[in-house]
């Protein structure tokens, strides 16, 4: 919305800030987080006094979370979610559709999550929204934002995978790169769901994943760096910067509140509509494969729980102690700030490794 202040940039020169992105980015940092620290406490006071007992907590879980963690009210992703969606209608250019599309599949993978949660506090149990009818509506959503990507886009880049440490190797997929960039984002949300199981396990992760392609969509949506680089070009991109960092200051407000012991938890309001986003940005940016770098923390959670329930159901033997691998690690005695402080150093490895792609080539 203030970017449209640059149209009286004649008669007021200082204006000409807000064309900048790296400008708007910081502000949107600021923005959001101000936002959740200012109301954070009245949305974690309301949400407490509608849900009661609050978050159901697993009875076939680590057995310390049924007394440390219960009565904690969740939906958390509430806060997260208003400071990025303030924060990135006042910061970013309005005109651009990358942006109403990363917008609309974030809130629309919120949405989804909040009824799960209100399911859950609502029966006091763990079976919330349908399984299947919930990966159906996130792949239909999904589907559309990579239709829309493609329309945006040209051809026959649009439809292409792009390979990392190689300069001109992309992969046309056609039009199978709507299933692909699908599953890519329905994926995301669903692996940043599993990683929310640990006060601050999820969140810090998921700042520096977007911290991460902030940089590679500012970079990729500018035609000099991206030369420079020799990366793929993806015009119009680059205002998705802005929104990385509306979720990175949304994200260091909730962290405040969600750091042990929590007086919120994310809930899959939060976990789903972050994740769903980054998946929708690194498809946006043409990085699908760097996101499993840059998220291989989610992943790797992901990937555990999968491994768990293939494994029992051929063998009826279990892998790990316990899944998510952050609950295997509690049942070998690590304590919860061992592996959250541990997980997030993996998470800035891996964000690392993964930004090297844009120079390695």
């Amino acid at each position: 919305m203030l970017y449209w202040l640059i149209d009286i940039a004649g008669t007021i020169p200082p204006l000409n800030v807000f064309r900048y992105i790296t400008f708007r980015t910081g502000a949107a940092v600021v923005t959001g987080a101000l936002f959740v620290f200012m109301f954070g406490p009245w949305i974690i006071d309301a949400l407490r006094a509608r849900q009661g007992k609050g978050q159901p907590i697993r009875s076939d879980g680590p057995q310390s979370h049924i007394i440390a963690k219960k009565g904690t009210p969740t939906m958390g992703g509430l806060m997260i979610l208003s400071g990025l969606a303030v924060s990135t209608l006042l910061w970013a250019n309005l005109s651009n559709p990358y942006v109403w599309i990363v917008l609309a599949v974030t809130l629309s993978f919120g949405l989804i999550g909040f009824y799960d949660d209100y399911l859950k506090v609502k029966k006091q149990t763990h079976d919330g929204f349908s399984g299947r009818s919930r990966l159906a509506i996130e792949a239909a959503i999904a589907a559309l934002a990579c239709v829309a990507f493609i329309w945006l886009g040209r051809e026959p880049f649009s439809t292409s995978l792009v390979i990392p440490f190689f300069k001109e190797v992309a992969v046309d997929l056609g039009w199978f790169f709507v299933a692909f960039g699908a599953f890519i984002i329905v994926g995301a949300g669903n692996a940043v769901n599993l990683t929310d199981g640990l006060d601050g396990l999820a969140i810090v992760p998921v700042m520096i994943a977007a911290a991460s392609f902030g940089m590679i969509a500012y970079l990729a949506g500018n035609a000099v760096f991206a030369d420079y680089l020799q990366i793929h070009y993806v015009a119009g991109t680059g205002e998705l910067a802005v929104l990385c960092g509306a979720m990175l200051g949304a994200g260091l407000g909730f962290l405040w509140f969600n750091a042990p012991p929590a007086s919120i938890f994310m809930g899959d309001t939060g976990s789903l509509a972050l994740g769903g986003m980054l998946g929708a940005i690194a498809v946006a940016v043409k990085h699908e494969i760097v996101l499993a770098v840059i998220g291989g923390l989610f992943v790797l959670e992901a990937v555990s729980v999968i491994v768990q329930v293939a494994s029992f159901k051929l063998t009826g033997k279990r892998i790990f102690k316990m899944a998510p691998i952050h609950h295997h690690f509690e049942q070998l005695g690590w304590t919860e700030p061992q592996i959250v402080i541990r997980f997030w150093i993996i998470s800035v490895m891996l964000a690392l490794v993964g930004l090297s792609t844009l120079k390695l080539r």
